[in-house]
């Protein structure tokens, strides 16, 4: 009861911290904008108010996608994690980020009007994402080292990585600018419009992950002890990745490539509850991602008078410092 009590108090100050680091970001900036006027964005919108305007096209949406990205890389790195039994995968690590980046590459690079739309790129990051979760899945049925299998997945990077390169070598200059941008990652992507079919995706994604808890709880002991307890593996497997395809792949899409969030996260929040509850583990994953992708793009803005750091490059100087502690205290 104790353990459960914890719990619940860490979730409900993580429920109330949430908006208050959302609060702040929506008013951190160089220009002063009042939360009157998100109201009047929101309800009463006046296209010739340049605050409404900065409100509603900028502000807002790169707040609800700083929510959405930390929550979905959390839950993706929490889902690889419990599925390969490795506290050193991550969509990122493993590759899964590479994937959806390779055929956004590919889908940018073609000049094909569908392909380089918003609906053709988020396809095919989310094909890309579940293509190479697929590949990660099949080498761990040979892997059982865990540093085997983050090296196949550092490797598919590189491989990945290369194909790139050569895309980028025969693409024409536009083309190379849009990707080159994009690789960098970025919150402000994003327009207004295209927040309520972003966030439907993802809570579609909440629900289906909460389904699948239960197997994840029993996926902790053991694949063999979990086939006997009745769980469908190669079913659940296929569900696994394609929850994380389905995180990833949305926000690799919207976003670029961000970093290590999936893989840090989940870890922190395992080593601060101790608990294998993944009902409680995705709940807090969700809100710690959340909070600290808000807090990062926070750090971001207030600094950005004096220069211009990406979201990816910024949440690689803090979380790679977090995976080498990680990766010592595995080995020790």
């Amino acid at each position: 009861m104790h353990q459960t009590k914890k719990h619940s108090v860490f979730i409900i100050v993580l429920l109330l911290a949430l908006p208050f680091v959302a609060g702040v970001h929506l008013i951190v900036g160089q220009i002063d904008i009042d939360f009157s006027d998100y109201w009047n964005a929101l309800f009463n919108f006046d296209g010739t108010n340049s605050y409404d305007i900065i409100a509603r096209e900028i502000r807002i949406p790169r707040m609800t996608m700083a929510i959405l990205t930390g929550a979905s890389l959390s839950i993706a790195g929490l889902l690889m994690q419990t599925l390969f039994n490795n506290p050193l995968a991550g969509p990122y690590v493993l590759g899964i980020n590479s994937g959806a980046s390779l055929f956004v590459a590919f889908s940018i690079m073609t000049g094909i009007p569908f392909f380089t739309s918003t609906l053709g790129i988020t396809a095919n990051a989310l094909i890309g994402a579940f293509v190479f979760g697929l590949i990660i899945l099949f080498f761990s049925r040979f892997l059982r080292a865990q540093i085997s299998l983050l090296l196949v997945g550092l490797m598919l990077g590189s491989f990945t990585s290369a194909l790139v390169s050569i895309a980028q070598t025969v693409s024409q200059a536009d083309e190379l600018k849009v990707y080159t941008l994009w690789a960098l990652g970025s919150l402000q992507k994003v327009e207004f419009q295209h927040l309520m079919p972003i966030l439907g995706v993802f809570m579609v994604g909440i629900v289906l992950t909460f389904f699948v808890a239960k197997s994840l709880n029993i996926l902790v002991i053991g694949e063999e002890n979990a086939k006997l307890l009745g769980v469908n593996i190669k079913r659940a497997r296929l569900f696994i990745i394609a929850l994380t395809a389905l995180f990833t792949g949305l926000i690799t899409a919207f976003c670029g490539p961000i970093a290590f969030v999936g893989l840090a996260v989940p870890n922190l929040v395992r080593m601060i509850l101790k608990t294998q509850s993944h009902v409680t583990l995705i709940i807090s994953s969700a809100l710690v991602g959340a909070i600290f992708i808000l807090l990062c793009d926070i750090c971001i803005q207030l600094i950005e008078p004096h220069f211009l750091i990406p979201i990816n490059i910024f949440t690689s100087l803090i979380g790679a410092p977090f995976v080498v502690f990680i990766i010592l205290k595995k080995l020790r």
